[in-house]
């Protein structure tokens, strides 16, 4: 009986750590590994005094890694707080800081004068309903998914 119950216990346990642990994500950066900051109100009270303001700063590196939660960053001095934060305040950064000097800096928007480029699809006019987003989506599918296309991408299509 004794051992029934104690299997029922952990079998419990463990159907509760499944569905609590559902939407986590494990995310660990490594010494130099760039990342967004979130401007937390009451971290940050100088820099979040407007709704308006934005929510995150960055791209600021990685210092040190305290443990899987904890990291240390390298934060200019004019934010005079503790440069540890918890992981959930901290978002990977996807993209290139370094570019080659015989690299051409790369346009996110198509340019006007090459032929081919049909920005109309993706501009709303009037408010932004359902089928409009569907419309915008549909449009953001014809872009090849790479490089700085693919952060444009996702930065419009967060806003639906």
């Amino acid at each position: 009986m004794h051992e029934r119950v104690k299997s029922q216990i952990q079998h419990q346990t463990e159907r509760y750590a499944k569905y609590s642990n559902k939407g986590k994500r494990e995310v660990i950066f490594e010494e130099g590994d760039w990342v967004w900051l979130h401007l937390s109100k009451n971290r940050f009270p100088t820099q979040r005094k407007s709704k308006l303001n934005s929510r995150g700063d960055g791209p600021f590196r990685v210092v040190q890694r305290i443990n899987n939660n904890a990291y240390r960053l390298e934060l200019p001095c004019e934010y005079d707080v503790s440069a540890t934060f918890n992981v959930c305040d901290l978002t990977p950064f996807v993209g290139d800081l370094e570019q080659d000097e015989d690299e051409e800096p790369q346009d996110l928007k198509t340019n006007p004068s090459q032929e081919g480029g049909d920005d109309d699809k993706l501009l709303a006019k009037g408010p932004i309903t359902r089928s409009m987003a569907k419309q915008i989506q549909e449009g953001l599918k014809s872009f090849p998914k790479e490089g700085a296309k693919l952060l444009f991408t996702w930065a419009i299509m967060k806003y639906f």
